[in-house]
């Protein structure tokens, strides 16, 4: 088993990642960290949420700024707001005892003049969504012409909030960059044309199996219960928790607005974030939660896109989501830094099919509680 020092990692940046509890490469930093360090590369890694990608890609990048150099050097594109903070939030730690690295991240639904400023202090790496970054670019508030790295992150999910002309547009202004990397948890065909299109034809692909991404530290287990029973179950395993605090899922915004309002009347502190939600509320929601004030979130799959919070006990599916990737990135919002975790679905006699279906493509055991 190779540690970060055997894959090429500087001391510094290993002083870190021991501060973050990061000691072990996972899978996919293993295969993809020798590779972005040494060479101008393009690559295409598929792999889902929670297997380490950030750092996969994030420590080869950091090792290869100029920090003497004023400029931006490397993009990093993600598709929700959460996610880019999430990511420049990590960079931003990889580099507590290196030289000097300036992480911005711009986004939609936050001031574009707050973030112009930002832009006008030193900036190495930019992450961003991409509709804002096109906005910046259109009002010349940014030069990206010293970019020579370009990562798309949750590719996948970029093209399902409907970004594709914008990922072909920044794809098209920044052809002469280097170095693609493009990760993504699954390869549709709308990815295999962005990466034929915009990445040389020679691009690495790794892609690391479903079987090693569930987070070894999580419980997994089920209830069965009737639609109209779920609420009870809910509660009763609230009740069972006192002290807990954890994310209830969802499948769609419909269901996520009516158990949040079905939680709040029973005096439980929980709130919902959804896609409707103005990105002013959805804020205010986030906050609440982060800083224990909410003891429960009700989201749906996409709002919860880049949720870091330690201190999760649990996460409660209300609704199993349709595909096995999803499972994953709901799971993983527990069993955080080394924590033990429970991942608990309530589902119908009729959902039992999709669990037993998760079992197989993640390599996982549910057990039933009664």
């Amino acid at each position: 088993m190779e540690n970060f020092k055997q894959l090429g990692i500087s001391p510094n940046f290993i002083k870190g990642l021991a501060e973050l509890n990061i000691v072990e490469p996972t899978e996919i930093q293993r295969e993809v960290i020798p590779l972005l360090l040494n060479d101008s590369i393009d690559l295409v890694g598929q792999a889902h949420t929670g297997t380490g990608k950030t750092a996969a890609y994030g420590l080869p990048l950091l090792h290869r700024i100029n920090p003497k150099l004023a400029s931006v050097q490397a993009l990093v594109l993600c598709p929700t707001r959460e996610l880019s903070q999430q990511v420049k939030k990590q960079l931003f730690k990889f580099t507590k005892y290196t030289d000097k690295i300036f992480c911005e991240a711009v986004f939609g639904g936050a001031q574009i003049e707050l973030q112009i400023r930002a832009l006008s202090r030193p900036t190495h790496v930019l992450v961003a969504t991409p509709g804002r970054l096109i906005d910046l670019v259109k009002r010349k508030a940014i030069d990206l012409s010293h970019v020579r790295m370009i990562v798309l992150d949750e590719a996948d999910e970029m093209l399902s909030m409907g970004f594709k002309n914008e990922l072909d547009e920044i794809l098209s202004f920044l052809a002469s960059a280097e170095s693609k990397w493009l990760f993504s948890a699954t390869i549709p065909l709308e990815i295999k044309r962005i990466v034929d299109e915009h990445l040389s034809s020679n691009a690495h692909r790794i892609e690391i199996s479903g079987r090693n991404v569930v987070n070894k530290n999580i419980s997994h287990q089920f209830v069965i219960a009737d639609e109209i029973d779920k609420l009870a179950v809910v509660l009763q395993f609230l009740k069972s928790r006192p002290k807990e605090r954890g994310v209830v899922f969802c499948k769609t915004k419909l269901a996520t607005q009516k158990l949040a309002k079905q939680l709040i009347a029973k005096n439980i502190s929980a709130d919902g974030i959804h896609g409707d939600l103005k990105q002013k509320e959805r804020d205010k929601v986030m906050r609440g939660f982060k800083n224990g004030q909410l003891r429960l979130l009700v989201a749906t799959d996409l709002a919860a896109r880049g949720i870091d919070i330690d201190s999760l006990a649990f996460v409660l599916h209300y609704q199993l989501p349709d595909k096995e990737e999803y499972y994953t990135h709901r799971s993983g919002r527990t069993a955080r830094a080394g924590k033990d975790g429970l991942s608990l679905a309530i589902v119908s006699t009729r959902e039992m099919k999709q669990l037993r279906y998760f079992e197989k493509k993640l390599g996982i055991a549910f057990s039933q509680i009664r």
